[in-house]
């Protein structure tokens, strides 16, 4: 026991050392997967470890994020962030985030690949202390199957919490599914003849969804330019500057 108290963390070997140090507000423990927190305590022990990128609470259980690998996920995570942003810089009024962390609910605190939200007027805002608080409108997952909690206890969080429009991009099934939120259920958004799938709260915000799934980045931005020249965009941007 005690050669491998030698390779434990200092406040790890004091803590087994000494019970009692378990019940001291001076501790904090590690998060670990599957650990059921409060939001308030989750936050605490993530605050504690700044090494740890990336951890989640979702309905009140801890989900922390393996390696990511550069084609299952690198990679499509750098082209969603590319299409968001190119319609982030043309819609002043809009905030895009990367890997931001949302506060939800009391028991819940996802930290999503893509957010896009309305800064004045919209659903959600940001706090004293530089977080998301409230639903964005628009929130994008990269997944890495249909086995994903992304698309089964994360969207039920989401729909619940009225995130209007919800994208996960299930990577090793080569599938994309837009949702948005209609009478508190999430309904499918379809391409339309040009295999194009439009966002319904974002004006102009377009997604050749098949072109996104070929890799064929410049053909995603095509697609999004001629959404950016509509007069509906024009109309929305003008709609975001006289909110503020």
């Amino acid at each position: 026991m005690l050669c491998l108290l030698k390779f434990l963390s200092p406040t790890l070997t004091i803590m087994m050392a000494s019970p009692r140090l378990l019940n001291s507000p001076l501790t904090v423990l590690p998060l670990e997967n599957g650990d059921r927190l409060s939001r308030v305590e989750f936050e605490r022990r993530y605050s504690a470890m700044p090494q740890l990128k990336k951890a989640e609470l979702i309905e009140g259980m801890v989900y922390m994020a393996s390696p990511l690998r550069f084609r299952s996920h690198g990679k499509p995570h750098a082209h969603i962030m590319t299409w968001l942003g190119t319609y982030d810089a043309a819609t002043p009024g809009v905030e895009l985030g990367d890997n931001a962390t949302v506060r939800l609910d009391a028991d819940n605190e996802p930290q999503p690949d893509a957010l896009l939200r309305i800064d004045a007027g919209g659903r959600s805002h940001i706090s004293d202390d530089d977080y998301v608080e409230g639903a964005p409108e628009l929130i994008v997952e990269i997944a890495a199957s249909s086995a994903s909690y992304d698309l089964h206890e994360k969207l039920r969080v989401y729909r619940r919490n009225g995130v209007q429009e919800y994208v996960i991009w299930r990577v090793y099934n080569c599938e994309l599914d837009w949702f948005k939120l209609r009478d508190g259920e999430y309904v499918q958004l379809e391409p339309n003849a040009e295999g194009i799938i439009c966002s319904e709260v974002f004006p102009g915000l377009r997604l050749d969804k098949f072109a996104l799934l070929a890799g064929d980045l410049a053909r995603v931005l095509e697609v999004l330019q001629q959404g950016l020249t509509t007069q509906e965009h024009q109309s929305f941007v003008e709609s975001l500057a006289s909110s503020h």
